[in-house]
């Protein structure tokens, strides 16, 4: 696979992304918002899947509500959202998940033919 087509791929793996991030300002209620990426995450693994992608996506849901609650209970950053245990919003932990399954991707794709 050559340079062009590579990054072509990767970008469209980061366009559920960059949708659900684009969705933040403009969905106020966090249980609405979640919903809106669980569907997003579920019809961007109907259109593609890949192996370990769920192990990705629990992996990457779990470090992260972990290590975001660490985070945040440092007072270096703080959300104005606070709808999962009362430091963070619900959408969050969904949104770094998902991110974890499209880095993973990613990597694959570059890893091709090289």
């Amino acid at each position: 696979m050559e340079s062009k087509e590579k990054i072509i791929h990767i970008a469209l793996n980061a366009i559920p992304v960059v949708l659900m991030i684009g969705l933040i300002p403009l969905v106020s209620d966090d249980y609405l918002l979640t919903g809106a990426y669980i569907s997003i995450m579920v019809i961007s693994c109907l259109i593609k899947r890949e192996k370990n992608d769920f192990l990705f996506l629990v992996f990457g849901f779990t470090v992260m509500i972990v290590s975001e609650y660490f985070f945040i209970s440092t007072g270096v950053e703080v959300f104005n959202r606070q709808s999962l245990f009362g430091v963070m919003p619900l959408w969050l932990p969904f949104l770094w998940a998902y991110a974890f399954v499209s880095i993973k991707r990613g990597l694959v794709i570059l890893n091709k033919d090289s």
